[in-house]
C-alpha cells in the first residue's frame, strides 16, 4: 500500500498520514448495508475510544511533567485512529473489503500512519486546542461540502458502480485534514501544526 506525502517532493511530510487506495469498481448494493455490517466494528470502536479518552488524560499529564508520550500508550492510541480509519473508508463507500478486526498495518487498503515524537511540548496541551479553531473553522466548511459530494457519490455508485475519482480525492483529503487536526489538538500525538491543506 503507498502512502501519500502530504508535502511537496523534497519538503517535510507531516507527521500524521492517511490515505485511501482508489477502488475501480464498487458494488452498487454494497452501499445499502455497509453500516448495518459495520456494527460489530462500531460496538468495539465505541469500547476503545472509552480507553482512548483515559489514555489521553494520562498522556496529557505525562507530557505536562516529562514532554513524553508513553510509547505504548501511543501504539495503542494511533492503532484505534487506525482500525477507525479502517471502518471509515468502508462505511463512507469507498472501499468493498470488509475491514479486519485488527489495528495492524498493512491489512487493509487505508493508511493511516502517525510518526512517533521523541519529545513534545509541555504545555501544548494546554493551548493546542486554542490554536487550532482558525483550521477547525476552515475544515468544517470543507467538511459540509465533502458530505454533500458524499450524497451525490452515493448515487453515483448505485447508477454506474464507481466513485468518481474527483469527489473521491475530495473527500480522502477532507478526511486527512480531519485526522491532522484532531491528532494535534486533541490525540496530542503531534507539535506540528496541521497544515490548511488536504494534500
Amino acid at each position: 500500500m503507498q502512502e501519500t506525502a502530504t508535502a511537496a517532493p523534497g519538503g517535510p511530510v507531516y507527521p500524521v498520514r492517511f490515505d485511501v487506495e482508489y477502488s475501480e469498481n464498487l458494488s452498487r448494493w454494497l452501499i445499502f448495508v455497509k453500516w448495518l455490517l459495520a456494527i460489530p466494528h462500531l460496538i468495539i470502536l465505541y469500547a476503545l475510544w472509552l480507553v482512548v479518552y483515559v489514555i489521553i488524560v494520562i498522556a496529557f499529564f505525562t507530557i505536562l511533567f516529562t514532554k513524553k508520550y508513553p510509547r505504548g500508550l501511543f501504539d495503542f492510541v494511533v492503532g484505534v485512529l487506525r482500525w477507525q480509519a479502517n471502518v471509515t473508508a468502508y462505511v463512507g463507500l469507498m472501499r468493498d473489503e470488509y475491514p479486519p478486526f485488527s489495528w495492524e498495518p498493512g491489512k487493509y487498503p487505508v493508511t493511516f500512519e502517525a510518526d512517533y515524537p521523541q519529545e513534545l511540548s509541555r504545555f501544548g496541551p494546554w493551548y493546542k486546542w486554542l490554536l487550532i479553531i482558525p483550521n477547525l473553522i476552515v475544515l468544517i466548511l470543507v467538511m459540509l461540502v465533502a458530505y454533500v459530494l458524499w450524497i451525490i457519490a452515493f448515487f453515483a455508485i448505485l447508477f454506474t458502480g464507481k466513485f468518481p475519482r474527483g469527489m473521491f480525492d475530495f473527500i480522502v483529503g477532507t478526511l486527512r485534514w480531519n485526522a491532522r487536526a484532531n491528532a494535534y489538538a486533541f490525540d496530542l500525538l503531534t507539535d506540528e501544526y496541521p497544515p490548511f491543506s488536504m494534500k
